[in-house]
Parts: structure tokens; C-alpha cells; sequence
């Protein structure tokens, strides 16, 4: 071991004093156990011959101890974080000890009148007091133990008030609640005063953990009533309630509605930011208790690939890149390149990034994708080892009556950006895509469909292609949450387009954890040609039924305190959606993640983009619609070595 490494050999002050209790303590355990055996007079160690005798070995066992002590370090031991490991170690040290002491009594005189039960007793009363000192120690030391007791001037001054802490209820199993429980009651810094445990067993109900009860059963819990000043609790979910232990969004909502805090542990997503706690906790959104299909990813893969590198992101200000950008300040990555042309969406999270202080290095950068030039000049400046192209106009209703937009960000700012990422020799380039795009039956999804296929078409380059496709994503901006969301606290009435319209969903973070996670899945695999990623989002969920549990997550009725209305489907809006197409090969390529491939050529070439864009740009948006559309079902031409951005015509070779 280095050095500088090594703890130092000499006892520290408060180390010295530890081993002079130790020593002492044997001592006197020796003494007290002969003194139970044999139950002697004080005039006896006053004045009997064998008093000294017994004295020295008292003597050479607290030697011997302190000794085995030293040897092994116990006294290094932190005494204010005791557990019972650390008493598992003072009954080895005690054993050897005893057993050294008795090898020494043997050689001395045979131990002839040393009687054997006296041996038990002291290891007995040995254990009995030095675990007991550094149990008084630990409760010294422990400010919510002192204000049990009656309170003293180190709670006083580190501690805040009971009045000032919130009452907590912990929701979960009695394992998982065990180190929660630990962390809380240990932090003097706390706001929380756990006061009660709900566990998912109702045999639980009536023990105590950490002093802590065990107040109800989940299904049939009830909250204890608070005092008139502290009216309003935090109730700590250590799992799902409604996927874990059924219980319902009803039930939820009225927790809510009645003011109480709803608390869940940090996952794997929130710890991706370099100041996480691992013992903190975060507030849940409304959205983690609507129905989904959770994920689970392996994070160590991602920060392998991130670690030292230079990233950049489009569209870094909207819902996807934003949280792309988060989940990359705690992956280490050497530089950070944002780019966005919404002002003020690239200033807040430029900004967010900033009071993280996280990123050694970190550039934010107004452009916009359609700019080939500008694009270009970019790269070659920043020169990125890997490009997220999250930059898109997403809002189906919107890119309907404005297909020229949607074909000019979508099809032609992809293109600027593989084109420009392949210049500056960047290893990867991730599109950030849709299910929208697959048998897409409106303008934007025919436009990421589009923005797919340029992968398969883009000039051979050392730069990896890959496209990642999710569901609808619940929070975003323009999805249906935050619409629910409004027209919920304004009275209702909620508004679904039909009765059987379902959708894919999962949360912004596990859908940025799907685009970082097959990155690293593609960049671990030899060159190849470019892939299309999905994850596993297990089955749809209706709108209908998304809706009313949003309406009774806040405590509600649905069609009796909210009302639930149907509008009709929209303009290019489908009934349901599918995350693959009937001509497209799927396989597994990792735990919930599969791998997409065309089972047909191209369903575009250089010419054909060239001529659409001439279209977005020249043509009315009826053309530029049909022209979408017919592209998608119009028979495939061979590939055509051509820039998008060079002047064409439909059918015509630049």
C-alpha cells in the first residue's frame, strides 16, 4: 500500500484514551468476575495473601487484551457508528485475547487456581462493558437520542427543533425501511422526524424498528392524526404503491389533495447528476404514479462511454435534450456543446447546468439545424466524439398544418447534422426518434420516418449511425399530462379524442436512459451498418384511463367531479400506435432493448430528399404534404451520391 495511503501508525489522542477504557475495563471485568465466583470480603483484598495474585492476573489479562487490541486496530474503530459488526469484532478480539491469557497462565503456574467459570464470566462481563461503552458512546453522540431524553445543549445547537421537522411515514418493507430509518435518525440536519412505518404485511403491524412502529398495513392504512401543528406529513414510498401494492390512484390523490408530501428514495436516473445523495430524497411527480412500464438499466456501460469525452446536443433546451443534457453533467464527459435556436429555452438549462457547477468545461450555442453552414462551422469547431440530435418539431397537430416546417427541421436539419457530425469525424450520431414513425398517418411522423431512413443513405464514414425510437413521453412538453393537468385544476372537463385511443408511455429521465444506454450498446459493437433501437414498453395504455387516473390522483371522481368528454380523433392522429413496421426485423440486443432493422431497401435516396426539401421551401403546403406522404409509398430508386441542400427538382438527379 502507498504511503500516503496508510492510516498512521501512532494513536491519536482520542485513540490513546479509547485504549486506556479498553485496558481498564478487562481489568475490572477480571476483577468483577472473581468476585461473582467466589463472593470475597473487601477485608480479603485488603489483606489475604492470594488478593495480589489474583490482582496479577487481572493485570496480565488487561495486557494481553490490550495487546490483541493494538494488533488488530479495534480501538481505531469509529465508536459513534457501533453496529453489531463492530461487536462481532470485540468478540473475536476477547476470544484470542482469553485464549493468549490462558496459554500464559498455563506456562506460569498451570493454572491450577484459576477457576474455569471465572474464565466465562469475564469474557462476559468483558464484552458486556466495552460493547456498552461504545453503545453510550454512539447515544452520546446521538442528538435525537439526547432530545428523547429530555434534550441538551448540543441538540440545542445542531439539531432542529421537533416543531421544526415534518413527520414522516415510511410505506414499504421492514428490510428496505431499515437503512432509511438508520440514515434519518442518525442526520441531526434532518427535516424529517419518522414517526411510523406502513408495512405491505399486516403480521407486521404492532413492531418497532429503530424505535419507530409499525403503524398499519398498506390497503387498510390510515394516517395518524397529526397535532394542530404539525397538521401535514411526508410519506416516504420505498416502491410503487400503485404497481407494487395495488393500491389506488384514489387513494393517492386523496393523500394529496389533503396536503401531505409523497417522497420516494433516488434511482439510478437521479443519481446520473454529480450532486446526488444517495440518501436524499425527491418529491414525486404526478407522472411516476400513472400507469407505465418501469425500466431498469445498468448505468456503468453509459458512464464508460461518456467518461472523457466531448458531447453534443440539439435541441438541448426542449424536453428530451434538456434531460439529455442532466443525465451527461454526472457521466464526466470532457465538454459540453448545447444547441438550441429557442433563446430562452437554451438560457435555462445552460443556466440549470451553471448552478450545478458540475462540467469542467460547457458551451451554449444559438444556431438552428436548418442552417447547413452554421451547422457545419459548429461542428468543426467543437469537433464532438458523440452528437444527440434531439432537435425536432414533434406536435403532430401543428407540423399538419405546417408540413413545410416539419419537412425543413425534420428531414433537412437531420441531414445538416449526420452530414456535419461525419466532416468533423465524430465516433457516434444518435437521432432521437418516434413511434410516430412507424406506418406514420400524419406529416411529423412521415418526417422522423423520413429523418430515419437518412441514416441507411448517409455517406460511408467512420461515425456510427443509430436511431433510438420510445413512446410518448409523460411530462414533456405538448404531451398529454400537463393538458390534463390544466384542464383538471381548471374544473374540467377533460378532453380525449376517443374512447379507445392507447399509447406507449414512459418518463422523460427512463427515456433519456433508453437513447444513453443503446449509444453505449452500438459503440460496443464492431462498425457496422447503421441501427434503429427500441425499448420493450410492455403494453399500451388508453388515454381514457390515463385520464382518470390523473382525475383521482388529485383526489377526485372522474365523470362526477370532473367530467370526461370525447372530441374525435385529429387530422393524421391514429387510434393506437405500433413501435415497429410490418416490414422491419426485430431482435433482442440487450435486457428490454431491442434492435430494429429494415427488411427492404431505402425507402429514399440523396435525389428524392433533395427535390422534397426544394419543395418545403418553394411549394404550397398541400404539395409539400402529398409529396411526404407519396415518399413513403413510392417505389424505392438506387442511391444517388447527392446533398439535400443542392438545388433539384422532383424525379430529377442533382
Amino acid at each position: 500500500m502507498p504511503s500516503h495511503l496508510r492510516p498512521p501508525s501512532r494513536l491519536s489522542a482520542t485513540d490513546a484514551a479509547k485504549f486506556g477504557l479498553h485496558v481498564a475495563l478487562l481489568f475490572v471485568a477480571f476483577l468483577a468476575a472473581y468476585e461473582m465466583r467466589r463472593a470475597l470480603p473487601i477485608s480479603w483484598w485488603l489483606t489475604h495473601s492470594d488478593a495480589l495474585r489474583v490482582i496479577g492476573w487481572a493485570a496480565l489479562y488487561a495486557a494481553i487484551g490490550g495487546g490483541v487490541e493494538l494488533v488488530l486496530k479495534t480501538e481505531r474503530s469509529a465508536w459513534r457508528f457501533s453496529s453489531l459488526g463492530d461487536l462481532v469484532v470485540l468478540a473475536r478480539s476477547l476470544v484470542i485475547g482469553m485464549g493468549l491469557f490462558l496459554l500464559s497462565v498455563f506456562v506460569l503456574d498451570r493454572g491450577l487456581q484459576l477457576p474455569r467459570s471465572v474464565l466465562v464470566l469475564t469474557l462476559v462481563f468483558s464484552l458486556a462493558g466495552l460493547g456498552g461503552l461504545r453503545l453510550s458512546w454512539r447515544l452520546a453522540h446521538d442528538p435525537r437520542v439526547l432530545g428523547r431524553l429530555g434534550g441538551s445543549l448540543h441538540q440545542a445547537l445542531s439539531q432542529p427543533s421537533l416543531r421544526d421537522q415534518k413527520p414522516m411515514l415510511v410505506v414499504g418493507e421492514l428490510a428496505s425501511a431499515d437503512a432509511h430509518l438508520r440514515h434519518l435518525l442518525s442526520d441531526a440536519t434532518s427535516p424529517y422526524r419518522p414517526v411510523g412505518i406502513i408495512s405491505p404485511h399486516a403480521a407486521e403491524v404492532g413492531l418497532r424498528l429503530h424505535g419507530v412502529p409499525v403503524l398499519g398495513a398498506i390497503g387498510h392504512w390510515k394516517l395518524p392524526q397529526g397535532s394542530a401543528e404539525t397538521p401535514r406529513y411526508a410519506i416516504l414510498f420505498l416502491d410503487d404503491p400503485v404497481q407494487a401494492w395495488g393500491v389506488s390512484p384514489l387513494r393517492i390523490g386523496e393523500v394529496r389533495r389533503e396536503g401531505h408530501t409523497l417522497l420516494r428514495p433516488r434511482r439510478l436516473v437521479d443519481l446520473a447528476t454529480p450532486d446526488a445523495d444517495p440518501h436524499a430524497l425527491k418529491e414525486i411527480p404526478l407522472e411516476e404514479f400513472l400507469p407505465r412500464s418501469p425500466i431498469q438499466l445498468n448505468p456503468s456501460q453509459v458512464q464508460t462511454l461518456i467518461r472523457g469525452k466531448r458531447v453534443l446536443v440539439t435541441g438541448a433546451g426542449g424536453s428530451i435534450g434538456s434531460e439529455i443534457c442532466r443525465q451527461l453533467q454526472g457521466l464526466d464527459c470532457a465538454h459540453l456543446t448545447l444547441v438550441d435556436h429557442s433563446e430562452f429555452l437554451l438560457f435555462e438549462i445552460d443556466r440549470e447546468l451553471a448552478n450545478a457547477d458540475a462540467l469542467a468545461s460547457r458551451r451554449a450555442v444559438l444556431a438552428n439545424v436548418r442552417n447547413e453552414q452554421r451547422i457545419r462551422d459548429l461542428f468543426m469547431e467543437e469537433r464532438p466524439d458523440i452528437v444527440f440530435h434531439a432537435a425536432a418539431l414533434k406536435h403532430v397537430t401543428l407540423v399538419e398544418q405546417n408540413p413545410s416546417e416539419g419537412v425543413l427541421t425534420n428531414v433537412l436539419g437531420t441531414w445538416n447534422v449526420i452530414q456535419a457530425a461525419i466532416a468533423a469525424e465524430a465516433a457516434q450520431f444518435v437521432l432521437v426518434s418516434t413511434d410516430k414513425a412507424v406506418a406514420p398517418t400524419n406529416v411529423m411522423g412521415a418526417t422522423k420516418r423520413i429523418a430515419e431512413s437518412l441514416l441507411e443513405i448517409a455517406p460511408p464514414s467512420s461515425t456510427r449511425l443509430s436511431a433510438v425510437r420510445f413512446g410518448n413521453v409523460l411530462g414533456s412538453a405538448g404531451s398529454v399530462v400537463p393538458i390534463f393537468q390544466k384542464q383538471i385544476a381548471q374544473g374540467g372537463p377533460v378532453t380525449v379524442t376517443h374512447p379507445d385511443v392507447d399509447r406507449y408511455f414512459m418518463t422523460i429521465p427512463e427515456a433519456v436512459q433508453l437513447v444513453l444506454h443503446s449509444t453505449a450498446i452500438n459503440a460496443a459493437r464492431p462498425q457496422s451498418t447503421p441501427s434503429k433501437f427500441l425499448l420493450e414498453m410492455g403494453k399500451p395504455v388508453k388515454i381514457v384511463d390515463l385520464a382518470r387516473q390523473m382525475i383521482e390522483l388529485t383526489g377526485q371522481v372522474p365523470d362526477v367531479d370532473i367530467k370526461i368528454e370525447f372530441t374525435g380523433l385529429k387530422p393524421g392522429e391514429k387510434l393506437s400506435e405500433a413501435l415497429y413496421d410490418s416490414d422491419e426485423i426485430v431482435s433482442d440486443c440487450a435486457h428490454g432493448i431491442m434492435e430494429v432493422r429494415p427488411a427492404t431497401a431505402p425507402i429514399t435516396t440523396p435525389t428524392s430528399i433533395t427535390a422534397l426539401i426544394k419543395l418545403a421551401r418553394e411549394s404550397d403546403p398541400q404539395t409539400v404534404a402529398a409529396s411526404v406522404n407519396c415518399m413513403l409509398t413510392a417505389s424505392r430508386q438506387p442511391p444517388a451520391a447527392s446533398s439535400p441542400n443542392a438545388k433539384a427538382t422532383v424525379g430529377h438527379t442533382a
